[in-house]
């Protein structure tokens, strides 16, 4: 089984590291690494359009890209790698990628651009930040992989699932429960401060609380010690409004005819 790893805390993250050694330990699995040169959180889906970018390689092997997490995955399924990956894994990140996080996570993006391409793909995320206990989690997240290929789901139907691991020991990690994403508060207000030249400058404010932490969500879950798994999905279509709208809304045509005439 061939796995590519991504992530968007950089490749020299510990959690990649971990991750990485972890996968790399399973029977039959090749992991290769294409993971940002410098730390991408919140990049979500971005691709570099207007800016070259460039590969290397870095001692102990790991590739490095100076763009964002979904520039490594798609240079690397799209021209990078001489072979299809069978699963894409992104992550270990440094802190919780839980309800609305996941549409600004960079690690759900570089699995998410996986996904796309038609690959089986996964974002693995520590509930809190600071690293605590992370050979657990690494190994939490070898055994779902090791799991999912012995149910024989990996290289199939493409999937999408976010998984979020409590900062615990693995024997204290309980079953993995299916959630579906909770709901968080706005953000906190944004900072404001002046640089050494009198300029203002502003630093986005920290995410909300959660605002719907109910039993079945990935927050109330981790909360509880379970590790967290959510199939995800790309079609944002509010499929149960779209009756409604074209009941209130429904312009026949778009000729000048068709709108209200407004005076000159």
């Amino acid at each position: 089984m061939k796995i590519l790893l991504c992530n968007d805390d950089g490749y020299l993250a510990p959690g990649i590291v971990a991750l990485h050694e972890a996968l790399s330990a399973l029977p039959d699995v090749r992991v290769e690494v294409v993971a940002p040169e410098h730390n991408n959180s919140a990049k979500s889906n971005a691709l570099t359009l207007n800016a070259p970018l460039y590969v290397h390689q870095a001692p102990m092997g790991f590739r490095y890209v100076n763009g964002t997490p979904a520039d490594c995955v798609h240079i690397a399924l799209t021209g990078l790698l001489d072979y299809r990956p069978d699963l894409i894994v992104s992550g270990i990140n440094n802190g919780a990628n839980m309800g609305d996080d996941t549409i600004y996570s960079g690690t759900v993006g570089a699995a998410m651009e996986g996904y796309l391409f038609g690959i089986p793909a996964m974002a693995l995320s520590q509930v809190d930040k600071g690293w605590a206990h992370l050979e657990s989690a690494a190994q939490a997240a070898a055994l779902l992989v090791a799991q999912l290929r012995a149910q024989q789901l990996i290289g199939q139907t493409p999937w999408l699932l976010n998984v979020n691991i409590p900062n615990l020991p693995l024997n204290s990690l309980r079953p993995l429960r299916w959630c579906r994403l909770g709901r968080r508060h706005a953000a906190e207000r944004v900072i404001r401060q002046q640089n050494p030249r009198g300029e203002t400058m502003y630093w986005i404010g920290a995410c909300g609380a959660a605002s719907d932490a109910s039993e079945g969500t990935d927050f109330h879950a981790t909360a509880q010690g379970h590790v967290a798994v959510t199939p995800l999905q790309v079609d944002l279509s509010d499929h149960a409004q779209l009756q409604a709208w074209q009941a209130r809304l429904n312009v026949p045509g778009f000729g000048a005819a068709a709108w209200p005439q407004t005076g000159a």
